[in-house]
């Protein structure tokens, strides 16, 4: 018996580190650890039954559709890299964040909503029979019932997503007290609006205050959208750079962005009609899925669940499929507003400029001629496009060109668009301030009663002695996030948990990035346009101004009853 155990635990452990990565894309969470249990197996019955029930486990919860569906993905935290957990590294205070928010899960754009019902009105006028994992066709409906209300706008689901990020961030930095106001800032389409919305009512939910309206008020700084340079000829609100959605006025980026949809397009060439006919072949009648079917029965998946909760056409489509479907959007979003668009850094530096800027002055500060003091907490709402575009800027998720003819399997590659760009996907900044003090050494910490707080005293010392202030030394470092994971700046890493020496990261921004990046109105080409709206409402077309500039935008209080 224990050698038929261990030979099929060993026939299962070639399985699992031999097959199953290629099956994901990338070597699952737990796969080195099983892969040297695998070689180091012994005749214990009890170590034969835990690997057998962790190799099993493994296998059924490690592939989920929704996490390989690209931008039609719900929101849901990225994986993080070996050794480099989400947590604040030790010693170290998060002081200061700023985060840029794609919007919340929606309803269809009103074009994918039309491919919607077209699929539908396809399937309801065709004679067949369906078997297998179609059987529920005949029985599929477009999960949108107002077609008035719904198309473009937030789901219920995205309302919860942004409720969620607020409890999370007022827990995770407590930068704000009971009762105090807190600000955000927004781009201008309403799925955004709403966004920031539903935030601000779950990051103030604690207590109740609506019976005094002085107190625990959320505040929208609504921005306009950027104009084109034709656009602004003939308007006041040509903020170009200094906006939530700069690459809007950027002429030669929008011609380069349509890389992104060609390249994935010419991607699904390479699987979609092979993927029709295997799923043609549970249909009998005069149904006939093709390509554009199966492009829009993936993006199904991902809102399909969102909107009701359907996973049927999750459940349809192999591991492999899935794989491709989500390197197609990779290569829209690689091409389209990440590093392969050479304007991309053009793009999203003035907003990683603009923060810098402020992890430089400190909190509670604003920068040289600043007229207003950003919160500790920077929270802007925006588009997918618009996220990429600061990874770009910071120099990351650039060390590979993806193919645009075959899937990159490399389980090393960075750019994921699923991993930024899913629904309420964010890339946060946070300046962290961490403490190097002789606690570890044998000292401790002394409490006078009635006095909050305490000091550090040595072995050496009476109670109440104060350690010499010289011992104890506080440097500040800046960490990115994309989706909760921490993402390490790989030339600028030497500090707690990987992040990079604010000193050294100024340096960066201000010297190579600004350089890799060049000035927004000279590089779109706007340098010599003039007209009212040119300038923007801050005064320069280059430079991100709204967060520390009094005026910019319109604000609103929101209600939270």
């Amino acid at each position: 018996m224990h050698l038929f155990m261990g030979t099929l635990l060993r026939a299962l452990c070639v399985y699992g580190t031999l097959v199953v990565p290629h099956l994901f894309g990338r070597p699952p969470k737990h796969y080195l650890e099983v892969r040297s249990r695998c070689y180091s197996l012994s005749t214990n019955m009890f170590a034969y039954s835990a690997l057998f029930v962790s190799l099993v486990s493994f296998a059924w919860a490690a592939f989920d559709p929704l996490k390989h569906s690209g931008n039609a993905s719900p929101y849901f935290d990225a994986p993080t890299l070996p050794g480099i957990g989400p947590e604040t590294p030790a010693s170290c205070v998060v002081d200061q964040a700023a985060y840029l928010v794609r919007h919340g899960s929606r309803y269809p754009e009103p074009g994918s909503f039309t491919g919607w019902q077209d699929l539908f009105w396809k399937i309801q006028n065709a004679t067949f029979t369906a078997h297998g994992p179609l059987t529920f066709l005949p029985f599929w409906v477009p999960p949108v019932d107002n077609i008035d209300h719904e198309p473009l706008f937030l789901s219920s689901t995205g309302a919860r997503e942004a409720f969620d990020l607020g409890v999370e961030l007022r827990k995770r930095y407590a930068f704000t007290s009971g009762g105090q106001d807190f600000t955000v800032w927004t781009a201008g389409q309403q799925r955004v609006v709403d966004t920031a919305t539903y935030f601000l009512r779950g990051y103030l939910s604690d207590g109740n205050y609506l019976s005094d309206p002085s107190l625990n008020r959320g505040h929208l700084v609504i921005l306009p959208d950027s104009l084109t340079a034709e656009q602004a000829i003939n308007a006041t609100n040509g903020t170009f750079a200094d906006s939530l959605t700069p690459s809007a006025s950027c002429p030669p980026y929008a011609i380069l962005s349509n890389n992104g949809s060609q390249a994935a397009s010419t991607f699904r060439d390479t699987y979609q009609n092979q993927t029709a006919a295997r799923l043609n072949a549970f249909l009998h009648g005069n149904l006939s899925l093709d390509a554009t079917d199966i492009g829009v029965m993936q993006d199904l998946c991902g809102f399909g669940f969102e909107i009701s909760g359907d996973r049927r056409f999750c459940d349809i489509f192999t591991d492999t499929e899935w794989l491709d479907y989500e390197y197609a959007d990779d290569l829209n979003y690689y091409y389209g507003s990440g590093p392969g668009n050479p304007l991309s850094a053009t793009t999203g530096y003035p907003w990683v400029k603009a923060i810098a800027d402020i992890f430089e002055a400190g909190p509670h500060h604003t920068v040289a001629n600043g007229t207003l003091v950003p919160p500790d907490l920077i929270m802007g709402f925006s588009h997918d496009n618009n996220l990429p575009p600061l990874m770009s800027a910071l120099g990351l998720w650039n060390d590979t060109v993806l193919s645009i003819t075959q899937r990159d399997s490399n389980p090393l590659r960075e750019f994921r668009s699923g991993h930024l760009v899913a629904f309420r996907g964010y890339l946060a900044l946070e300046r962290l301030s961490c403490t190097i003090s002789p606690i570890d050494n044998g000292t401790g910490i002394f409490h006078q009663a009635g006095v909050l707080g305490g000091t550090f005293t040595s072995s050496k010392q009476s109670p109440g002695a104060s350690t010499n202030s010289s011992f104890i030394i506080s440097e500040q470092y800046v960490r990115v996030r994309a989706d909760n994971a921490p993402v390490p700046i790989p030339s600028c890493s030497s500090g707690p948990g990987h992040t990079c020496p604010l000193t050294q990261f100024l340096e960066m921004v201000n010297g190579p990035l600004a350089t890799a990046a060049g000035d927004f109105m000279e590089v779109c080409g706007l340098a010599n346009v003039t007209g009212p709206g040119v300038s923007g409402i801050s005064g320069n077309g280059s430079s991100v101004r709204f967060l520390t500039t009094k005026g910019d935008g319109t604000e609103t209080l929101v209600g939270l009853n």
